[in-house]
């Protein structure tokens, strides 16, 4: 089986739930800043990366485990999942391919973190903000892999698109919950 999380830039969200699912950093705890910006591809990936599979590892059940920065569009996924609908109705076998979108999880600290550290190149602001996001939105990481590897588990689909709506960050409850 093959899983694929994506998101915005393939930088953040995504690599987060890729070392979760790997069990790169705890599962059971908000992870430190010391293990988040240990990631192999956590904020270390350029605009060059999107549209680029990056491989991240194997999973205890020897399942590969990639990300994908897709842009501004889901229309990348959305390609990727009818070119394998195409080849298998053409008779090529392909082992499940799970999609996961991980840009629900991500909260208003981790897409100023981006803005920051990525377009502006204004690291002491936007690394630290990324690493608050990062440990703010630990819990809807942890529910997304879970979710995703339960589906990836009982589905009979060869491709699963999972758009991940109901993990949703409500950015404005964020904002009024600190006031």
């Amino acid at each position: 089986m093959i899983f694929i999380y994506n998101c915005y830039a393939g930088t953040h969200s995504s690599a987060l739930c890729a070392a979760y699912h790997l069990k790169k950093i705890p599962n059971d705890r908000v992870p430190t800043k010391e293990e988040i910006l240990g990631i192999d591809t956590f904020n270390k990936l350029s605009s060059k990366s999107i549209g680029k599979l990056i491989y991240h590892g194997e999973d205890d059940d020897n399942n590969q485990v990639f990300t994908l920065g897709r842009g501004l569009s889901n229309k990348m996924v959305t390609a990727m999942s009818d070119l394998l609908r195409l080849l298998e109705n053409s008779g090529y076998n392909h082992e499940k391919v799970i999609c996961s979108n991980a840009s629900p999880t991500v909260p208003l600290e981790m897409t100023f973190g981006g803005l920051f550290s990525h377009k502006l190149h204004i690291d002491f602001i936007g690394i630290p903000l990324l690493v608050k996001g990062a440990q703010k939105t630990f819990p809807n990481i942890s529910k997304l892999v879970k979710k995703t590897k339960q589906i990836a588990n009982e589905s009979t689909n060869h491709i699963e698109v999972l758009e991940n709506n109901e993990l949703e960050v409500s950015k404005l409850a964020n904002i009024i919950s600190r006031h």
